[in-house]
């Protein structure tokens, strides 16, 4: 499902990706609570992922046990994580590491106003997205020697391609910072722009990228989706983001094979599939724009 992708994942000095879902050894289900396959992990690994956020409105769906459970499978799978925690003292730790010897942090959150998140006793499970709270979790990763922080939120309203009020108004506040390289996003199902707030980058939405969800029950642009690359500079103590650009990605059904919409256009793909392909090539950048960040390719073929 993952292999179209797995060169332009592997191509990255970091590669970071996000799992909605939880990861257990029993039996799969579907919404409205979710539990994924731990095959899962290894395809993650095998596909070329370093890390992963576990941070969304599904992380309890398994309870404490699932995310307890999800971060087992990633450790064993050898996949760094962050976002779920199974006590009080991970959740104070930051997720951190030397990228081409430079020491990165990734932070991850879900907004407060996602519906779905059950009622949990344990307040150090999930890190809720609040402003105060990320800027004091950038500035103690400052504190423990990254040069570069990289923020992940899950936000928005789902299948809406235009930013909410409080999903600007949280990137003016985080992007305001310092301490933050850069903020990324996801939830809504549907592709969202990528801007420079400030002068950093903010890539509001990444759509979905392995999913089953097609207009049968959703948006038609919910099998889209993009893979943002960014290119970092650090000089001394200071960092910052070069160039971004994103490669299109559309889900094939029913293999639920994702792929690189310019490199699957190239490939001459029967006349059904060519048009969902330019059709999803369309709507991503027209949603994406091309000011801030480039497409790959740069035009159709």
């Amino acid at each position: 499902m993952l292999e179209r992708v797995a060169p332009v994942i592997k191509g990255a000095d970091l590669r970071i990706c996000h799992v909605e879902t939880p990861l257990t050894r029993g039996e799969p289900t579907g919404g409205p609570t979710f539990n994924t396959p731990a095959s899962l992990a290894t395809a993650i690994k095998a596909t070329g992922w370093d890390m992963c956020d576990t941070t969304s409105n599904h992380s309890l769906d398994a309870g404490q046990d699932g995310v307890d459970e999800t971060g087992e499978i990633l450790d064993d799978a050898g996949v760094l994580h962050t976002g779920s925690f199974p006590s009080a003292a991970a959740q104070r730790i930051p997720l951190m590491l030397k990228v081409r010897g430079v020491p990165l942090a990734f932070l991850s959150y879900v907004s407060g106003e996602i519906p779905g998140i059950p009622p949990n006793p344990n307040p150090w499970s999930l890190n809720r997205a609040g402003a105060q709270r990320i800027l004091a979790d950038a500035r103690e990763a400052r504190r423990r020697g990254a040069r570069v922080v990289i923020v992940n939120v899950h936000w928005g309203k789902e299948y809406e391609s235009d930013p909410t009020p409080t999903q600007r108004r949280l990137a003016q506040t985080l992007t305001a910072a310092p301490e933050i390289t850069a903020v990324i996003g996801q939830h809504v199902h549907v592709v969202q722009p990528i801007e420079r707030v400030r002068g950093k980058p903010v890539v509001f939405g990444e759509g979905n990228l392995l999913s089953n969800q097609t207009e049968a029950c959703c948006a038609v642009e919910s099998q889209d989706g993009l893979i943002a690359l960014l290119d970092f500079e650090v000089r001394g103590k200071t960092a910052r983001v070069t160039r971004m650009r994103y490669v299109p990605t559309w889900v094939k059904h029913p293999e639920f094979e994702v792929l690189p919409v310019g490199e699957a256009l190239r490939g001459n793909p029967e006349p059904e599939e060519r048009e969902a392909l330019e059709r999803s090539y369309k709507d991503t950048v027209d949603v994406v724009g091309r000011e801030a960040a480039t497409p790959i390719p740069p035009r159709l073929p």
